[in-house]
């Protein structure tokens, strides 16, 4: 393919095929605007050869087989630390190393009680980068210095952005209303996209509401560097979640998709359940017995609990089903490889 050099802007990305890796020059004019294009993203000593992170999804919904399948593809695989023990991190990660040699990370939200403790687990374990949710530390980034490990977290505001890259993050993920879980903000992905490009110097990754190609190519051009996407991988054939969580994604339409308190002290996105409903009403499940997970809670009904339950085969009607705003493009239940195909096959 003979391409104008000074028409197009050209970017190489690496599709891994097995043991096979494929170099496509892929290219991308938009109407004499800027050009988009899928480059290898940097993020402290990492680099990841396509720019897309599998979102962390707690509790036990991505695992190692998950991360692993995406960080094969060139992506980067990410675990969810939160609500698991220290051993069976451990012991996820270590499977993902024997399943990719690609890049793979660890989610831990920053409102569990155990924070410290998984993150330097996590990072003894020899992660490959870290992402705080719902809130970040200063000891953590000190952490990540001492064993390498890039921090990367996410973020709803400029001013959050700014901060964590003055303490050292080596990357920020900004995130907007459209994501599934727990929510920092009532704002659009691109409004929030647009300011923190414009504050900080450290990479940019969007979350919330990328499901196609086409958002991943909106999102380049408002300045990400890259994207983060979970709700897409939730129902993917390497998900840990149960057989009936799945059918529930591809079950959604927009009209399922509704906003849920949480006892951590913020919003999450998610779906329609019995259990939601019983939590708008105010009448959750009684905590038979707090497991102290959380820093803060409210105990109006064990988040915890209601998450495992998403993941269990068997009676959903106490379960929390997280989702973001764009489930409703999931449409089958497919293995990650494709998924993670189908998002690139814009550009190429």
């Amino acid at each position: 393919m003979k391409i104008e050099q000074d028409v197009l802007e050209i970017s190489r990305i690496i599709i891994v095929l097995g043991n096979n890796k494929i170099n496509k020059a892929l290219t991308r004019s938009e109407d004499g605007g800027r050009s988009v294009g899928l480059k290898e993203l940097k993020i402290g000593r990492i680099k990841i050869p396509i720019p897309i992170i599998q979102g962390g999804m707690a509790v036990r919904i991505s695992t190692a087989p998950l991360a692993a399948a995406v960080a094969n593809e060139g992506g980067a695989g990410i675990i969810a630390g939160t609500g698991m023990a220290l051993d069976e991190l451990r012991r996820e990660i270590k499977k993902a190393r024997k399943l990719s040699n690609g890049v793979i990370g660890v989610n831990v939200l920053f409102a569990v009680r155990e924070f410290p403790s998984l993150v330097k687990a996590a990072m003894e374990e020899g992660i490959d980068l870290f992402i705080s949710g719902a809130g970040f530390s200063r000891d953590m980034f000190s952490w990540g210095k001492k064993w390498n490990v890039p921090i990367v977290p996410i973020v709803s505001s400029a001013k959050l952005a700014v901060l964590a890259e003055r303490l050292g993050a080596s990357a920020v993920v900004a995130e907007g209303k459209e994501a599934g879980g727990h929510l920092g903000t009532d704002r659009p992905m691109k409004s929030i996209l647009t300011e923190v490009r414009k504050a900080v110097k450290i990479p940019v990754i969007a979350a919330g509401g990328i499901a196609r190609g086409k958002d991943i190519m909106e999102a380049m051009k408002l300045g990400a560097d890259g994207v983060q996407i979970g709700t897409l991988f939730g129902a993917s054939e390497e998900s840990n979640a149960s057989q009936k969580f799945k059918e529930m994604y591809i079950e959604a339409g927009s009209e399922d998709v509704v906003l849920i308190e949480s006892p951590v002290g913020m919003v999450g996105r998610g779906l329609k359940s019995d259990l939601q409903q019983m939590i708008e009403k105010d009448r959750a499940p009684l905590i038979r017995e707090c497991q102290g997970c959380l820093k803060r809670c409210s105990k109006k009904y064990c988040i915890i609990e209601a998450l495992n339950n998403a993941c269990r085969g068997g009676d959903h009607s106490k379960a929390l089903i997280f989702a973001g705003e764009k489930v409703e493009e999931v449409k089958e239940i497919l293995p990650a490889k494709k998924i993670f195909r189908n998002l690139i096959s814009s550009f190429i």
